[in-house]
């Protein structure tokens, strides 16, 4: 038996039935706060230093970031891996 429940509600709805608690202030400063390192770094290494200083997500997110830096705002994937694809011949 398959049973689909639809449930229609904004995010801050769904945030408050799941007992999940509202980071909308944190977000802010947060966003602030990477906005003005942004601004402020003259260099990809500066910026680089600063992502090394946050690592959110470890050496990942340290890639991820320098792939965002290195790339620009041109539309980098930062997930695509440049020594090329390894699934070439599937």
């Amino acid at each position: 038996m398959k049973v689909t429940i639809e449930v229609d509600c904004t995010p801050e709805e769904a945030r408050a039935f799941m007992g999940l608690p509202d980071v909308t202030e944190a977000n802010s400063i947060y966003v602030e706060s990477m906005t003005k390192a942004m601004q402020s770094a003259t260099n990809p290494a500066q910026l680089t230093e600063y992502a090394q200083s946050l690592a959110p997500m470890g050496q990942l997110g340290l890639k991820m970031f320098q792939s965002f830096v290195e790339g620009g705002m041109g539309g980098a994937n930062p997930f695509a891996s440049s020594k090329g694809s390894k699934d070439k011949g599937a």
